[in-house]
């Protein structure tokens, strides 16, 4: 068995940067833009407007915006709600976009809504519920430390996606599983309370 070290960075890399629509949406898009303008990366035909001039303009006033948008609170918490389906969206692009798979329709689009969109959407659901405690234990108040907290994880994790894209990939697995099973934990509890 032969292992490409192209196709384990690829794979490494869309899952990772996928991983990072769930801190915030638009960031690593940005970044998935400039690295497919500067061709760090093959993308596929179907996709070349992700390196365009247009493409990263639009994603870097949406990244300011999103960043800004996140630090008044209950806002953030409405803005939660639309970012779940968008990170899901952004993620399954990214991941699409960057996975070496050579069939350009149900198979990639599939496999880049799994790796890509469902990462994004675990770690989105599990920040969001992080805020809606935070919101209720604080008020509010303490909403703008954990928006630093996702601004810099999706900062750090977006560069970091292209330095060590596996060990990136790595990790966000291992926050997934975590997300998840706190979450299953979390409503196993409920369930047990409301018996």
């Amino acid at each position: 068995m032969h292992f490409d070290p192209q196709m384990i960075y690829a794979i490494g890399l869309g899952i990772a940067l996928s991983a990072c629509c769930g801190f915030r949406v638009f960031v690593p898009l940005l970044a998935g833009a400039i690295a497919a303008y500067n061709n760090w990366f093959n993308v596929p035909t179907d996709m070349q407007w992700l390196g365009s001039w247009p493409a990263i303009i639009c994603f870097a006033t949406a990244s300011v915006v999103e960043i800004a948008a996140y630090y008044f609170p209950f806002l953030d918490n409405l803005l939660d709600t639309t970012a779940t389906p968008l990170s899901v969206i952004a993620g399954t692009i990214l991941a699409t976009a960057i996975l070496p798979i050579q069939d350009g329709g149900f198979l990639k689009w599939g496999i880049g809504l799994l790796a890509g969109g469902t990462t994004a959407g675990t770690i989105q659901l599990g920040s969001s519920m992080l805020r809606l405690f935070s919101t209720k234990a604080t008020l509010g108040t303490g909403n703008a430390f954990l928006a630093t907290g996702e601004n810099a994880a999706a900062v750090t994790g977006s560069v970091l996606s292209f330095l060590v894209p596996v060990l990136v990939a790595i990790i966000v697995i291992v926050l997934v599983i975590w997300i998840a099973y706190s979450g299953a934990r979390q409503l196993l509890v409920l369930r047990h309370n409301k018996l």
